[in-house]
């Protein structure tokens, strides 16, 4: 019985363990298939394709640097929008919602991240890209047009039409993992708040929240993950220009859209490897974010466990 019992144990740890061996191998085979193919491209512009700005099939002059601007402002353009709302929307559900209401208001907010990006960029191009042109813009250009983020000719397809549909699109797994963080805080933390004389919202604002950072801070990661690598939707509302502009009403054109884009039409291989360079960038990009938010979240685990040294 006990050796049946050991073999059992030991065929369910092999299987299990091979399984979570497949990721690693997958995960290493993507690093250097894109890597191998990217070399053409690194051998004839190294390190001057990332600062390049020309990005030219025809003469066959490759440069990521706008790719890389226009990924790293929209993405961050997305939190600027998406994590204010994520987080009272967090907040409301777990905190002051009516039972009746949190259950259907936390599904849909949730189905909001089943809908295809398609779906979402055609949304972009009819509705909200003419809205953004003639209601939004203006006004900020009139109010706010002594900075240069809102100078210039007012564009529908643009790095602020790319910035919020990608906050749209954040914003359900954002707040969804936030509302499951603030719901798993003990309910000590706010009995006591509330025994010491503090407010509704002051127990939020002073017991609540700062226990829940770390996973806060989490979710805030996971959007800006899926901001980073979203694709089709972007592609369809950023205006897919190769140039850098200050101004957030200017076209632009991201890392991911670029690669939607031109991938089937690159017919020389220096154009083919320029691109993969730029997935391999993505890559790496997407390796060091996560690498620095868990990093980030171990410190903030760490002073919340032990204190401040």
């Amino acid at each position: 019985m006990n050796r049946r019992k050991l073999s059992g144990d030991f065929i369910f740890e092999a299987v299990v363990g091979f399984f979570a061996l497949c990721i690693l191998i997958l995960a290493f085979l993507l690093f250097r298939e894109l890597f191998v193919e990217s070399g053409l491209s690194r051998n004839t512009f190294g390190l001057g394709f990332l600062t390049s700005s020309t990005w030219d099939p025809v003469k066959e002059v490759f440069g990521a640097l706008p790719f890389i601007f226009g990924t790293l402002v929209s993405s961050f353009l997305a939190l600027l929008i998406a994590v204010p709302f994520s987080l009272g929307i967090a907040i409301y559900l777990s905190e002051l919602a009516p039972e009746k209401l949190r259950t259907p208001l936390s599904f849909i907010i949730e189905l909001l991240a089943a809908i295809p990006s398609v779906i979402i960029g055609l949304w972009g191009i009819f509705i909200l890209a003419p809205f953004i042109r003639d209601y939004l813009a203006p006004p900020l250009s009139t109010y706010l047009g002594f900075l240069p983020l809102f100078q210039g000719p007012m564009y529908g397809l643009s790095m602020l039409t790319g910035g919020v549909i990608l906050a749209i699109m954040i914003i359900p797994i954002t707040s969804s993992v936030s509302r499951e963080v603030i719901m798993t805080v003990p309910t000590h933390q706010r009995e006591g708040a509330l025994a010491l004389g503090a407010t509704g919202w002051e127990t939020t604002w002073i017991a609540v929240l700062p226990y829940a950072r770390s996973g806060i801070f989490g979710a805030v990661i996971l959007g800006f993950g899926r901001a980073i690598g979203e694709t089709m939707a972007v592609t369809m509302v950023i205006g897919n220009s190769q140039k850098i502009s200050g101004s957030l009403f200017s076209p632009s054109n991201t890392m991911a859209s670029v690669i939607a884009n031109q991938f089937s039409e690159a017919t020389s291989n220096l154009h083919v490897s320029s691109l993969m360079e730029i997935g391999f960038l993505l890559l790496v990009i997407s390796i060091i974010i996560n690498i620095a938010a868990r990093i980030l979240v171990w410190k903030l685990l760490r002073v919340e466990g032990g204190g401040r040294a």
